[in-house]
């Protein structure tokens, strides 16, 4: 999967746990980015992840429920978008914001949430594309679109919506 991101544009392929470390390498740009997942294997989901309570709304979903939203044979599991019209939002500050978000911080990072009740979570890549003419918005849908077409009308894990 990597190669054919590469191939796409995509850049960065680090881990959640190298990007706590240092974000420095995440661009300051608008763009678009995915939450990648190699080990192919079930997940273990935890009842209680890592994430935030933001607004003091419980982040964590019911196991079955990750169960059920879980797709097969899917390294990517998340993709979300940074920037656009009337968004100043940078790769950087939208990444950052995930990370915190998956610290336990109250930040407003919803979309994604399921994430964080993976016991690997940590392990997850981030991979990244700027854009510079592009709107970020649709080019998050078209991607999404193009995943449901590929998995039987399923979003990747993590969106929440297309």
């Amino acid at each position: 999967m990597q190669n054919e991101l590469r191939a796409k544009g995509f850049s960065g392929f680090i881990t959640f746990q190298e990007l706590i470390k240092d974000s420095t390498l995440i661009p300051s740009q608008k763009g678009v980015y995915i939450v990648l997942r190699e080990n192919m294997e079930k997940p273990h989901f935890m009842p209680k992840g890592t994430g935030g309570f933001f607004k003091q709304k419980d982040p964590n979903i019911a196991i079955a429920e990750l169960e059920k939203k879980w797709v097969d044979n899917s390294s990517i599991l998340y993709i979300g978008k940074a920037g656009g019209e009337n968004n100043r939002a940078t790769l950087k500050s939208r990444i950052e914001q995930y990370i915190k978000f998956g610290q336990g911080k109250p930040i407003g990072h919803k979309g994604g949430r399921y994430i964080w009740q993976l016991a690997d979570a940590y392990s997850l890549i981030v991979c990244w594309k700027t854009l510079s003419e592009e709107d970020p918005r649709e080019v998050e849908s078209q991607m999404i679109q193009e995943f449901k077409k590929e998995h039987e009308g399923k979003r990747p894990f993590a969106n929440l919506k297309d």
